[in-house]
């Protein structure tokens, strides 16, 4: 194990994962501000809003994430931008979780009864007082359990950033396993590390997901 000892291994890999941890809210909190934005201009009823919205989330969902981050990384460095990894990969994932976060609450908002709209239509709000009183507080029950589910995904997704260097728990193992030469002692503590951060999410998801089933039946 070279001059590693277990400690060492672990102690550097929990320092990685302050990384993986700041990176997965950076796209969260990011993207779930432009995709508000987003879910609102889709909300508008302007065709030419709609229609670029659909193209944004189409294009994000569409391609893979890995080829977003070599697009970006490389892209900015060709139009003179001087960038780095940390900054490079979190414009990335901001821009690939809003396109998912988007689609997710538009999901939300249109699960609720078409005669909410017209209730709040008929108290003479306008669009802005329609969502924010009527319509958003009911969408947002639904939707927050897909949005922690998508949470885990975006921390899982992470670990693509080490492909343009971004040393976060994934790229860090792979230099701590090249120095130690125990690749399935360091590649398994990382697995177990990511469990330990998703697994907890997980189960807050899915009991999110159960207490919303009973008050829908209730």
């Amino acid at each position: 194990m070279s001059d590693f000892s277990l400690w060492d291994i672990y102690r550097n890999l929990l320092l990685a994962l302050r990384w993986t941890v700041g990176l997965s809210a950076i796209a969260f909190i990011g993207g779930g501000l432009v995709g508000g934005v987003l879910l609102v201009l889709r909300l508008s009823g302007s065709r030419l809003a709609g229609q670029v919205v659909r193209c944004y989330v189409q294009l994000f969902q569409g391609t893979p994430l890995l080829l977003q981050l070599f697009l970006v990384y490389f892209g900015l460095a060709l139009i003179g931008i001087d960038t780095s990894a940390l900054f490079a990969a979190s414009l990335c994932m901001t821009l690939y979780a809003s396109a998912y976060l988007t689609e997710i609450w538009r999901g939300s908002v249109e699960s609720i009864p078409r005669q909410q709209w017209e209730a709040a239509q008929s108290l003479a709000l306008s669009f802005g007082e329609q969502l924010r009183y009527i319509i958003l507080p009911q969408a947002l029950r639904v939707a927050i359990a897909p949005s922690v589910g998508f949470l885990v995904q975006a921390i899982k997704n992470t670990a693509l950033a080490s492909v343009i260097g971004f040393v976060e728990l994934t790229r860090s193992g792979q230099i701590i396993a090249n120095a130690t030469f125990s690749p399935f002692l360091v590649y398994g503590s990382v697995a177990l590390l990511y469990f330990l951060l998703c697994f907890p999410l997980s189960l807050w998801s899915r009991r999110l997901e159960q207490q919303l089933t009973r008050r829908h039946h209730e």
